[in-house]
C-alpha cells in the first residue's frame, strides 16, 4: 500500500480533531448559515461538507442527509423562539398590556439576536421538518394568548367565544410586523423599542375600544339601499 503524499499528510495533521458532539454542533452552525442564505432546496450536502471541511459521508453519518440536518436546525430555532415568547407572556401577576409588550419584545429580541434563525423558520416550509415551523409557534402562542383574552372578555361583558379569533389576529399582527422589521432594519430609522411601542399602541388602544357586537358598515349601507 502506498504512503500518503506529504501534502495529504500535512492536511490531515492541520485538520482540527473534534469529538462527535463538537462535530455535530459545527455542522449545525455551518448549515444554519447556508439554510438562512439559500433555503433548504438551495443548499446541498456538498456545500455543507465543504464549508465544514469534512467529507460528505460525515454529514450523512451525523444527520442522514440535508433534510435531517435541516430538521434539527429548525427544531432548535423553534424551541428557542417559542420558549422565549412563552416565558415572556407567562409571568404571574402581570397586567395584560405589559404581557403584550413583553411578548412583542421577546419576538423582536430573537429577530435581532438570531436573524439567521428567524429567516429559516419564517421563510422555509419543509415537509421533512417534524419540529414545526413559524406557523406552529404562532399557533401555540395564540393558544396561550387566547386564554388571557377570554378572561378579559368575560370581565368586560364580551363573548369569550370570540377570544380564539382575536388571539390569532393579535399574534399575527406582531408576527407580520416582526417579519417586516427583520427585512427593513437597514432602511428604517425605527429602533426595536419604537417598533414594539407602535405595535402595542395599535394592539392595545384598538382593543381598548372594541365594540362588543361589531358590524360591517358596508353591510348596513347595502341594507339601507334595498327597496
Amino acid at each position: 500500500m502506498s504512503s500518503p503524499s506529504p501534502t495529504t499528510a500535512r492536511a490531515r495533521r492541520g485538520r482540527v480533531r473534534m469529538t462527535r458532539p463538537e462535530r455535530r454542533e459545527q455542522l449545525m452552525a455551518v448549515a444554519r448559515g447556508l439554510f438562512a442564505d439559500k433555503g433548504l432546496e438551495g443548499t446541498s450536502v456538498e456545500e455543507i461538507a465543504a464549508h465544514a471541511e469534512v467529507s460528505k459521508p460525515v454529514v450523512y453519518e451525523h444527520f442522514g442527509g440535508k433534510e435531517g440536518l435541516y430538521d434539527v436546525v429548525v427544531d432548535r430555532e423553534v424551541r428557542r423562539l417559542h420558549d422565549a415568547i412563552y416565558a415572556a407572556i407567562s409571568r404571574p401577576h402581570t397586567d395584560p398590556r405589559s404581557l403584550i409588550e413583553l411578548g412583542t419584545l421577546a419576538l423582536l429580541d430573537y429577530i435581532e439576536e438570531e436573524p439567521d434563525g428567524f429567516r429559516i423558520i419564517s421563510r422555509d416550509s419543509s415537509p421533512y421538518s417534524q419540529g414545526g415551523t413559524f406557523q406552529t409557534i404562532l399557533s401555540s402562542i395564540a393558544s396561550r394568548v387566547e386564554g388571557l383574552l377570554a378572561d378579559q372578555f368575560g370581565r368586560r361583558g364580551f363573548d369569550p367565544g370570540t377570544a380564539p379569533l382575536y388571539s390569532q389576529m393579535l399574534v399575527g399582527l406582531v408576527a407580520l410586523a416582526g417579519q417586516w422589521w427583520v427585512e427593513s432594519r437597514e432602511k428604517t430609522t425605527l429602533t426595536k423599542p419604537q417598533v414594539a411601542a407602535h405595535l402595542v399602541n395599535l394592539a392595545w388602544h384598538g382593543m381598548q375600544r372594541l365594540h362588543p357586537q361589531p358590524v360591517l358598515r358596508v353591510t348596513e349601507e347595502a341594507d339601507d339601499q334595498q327597496p
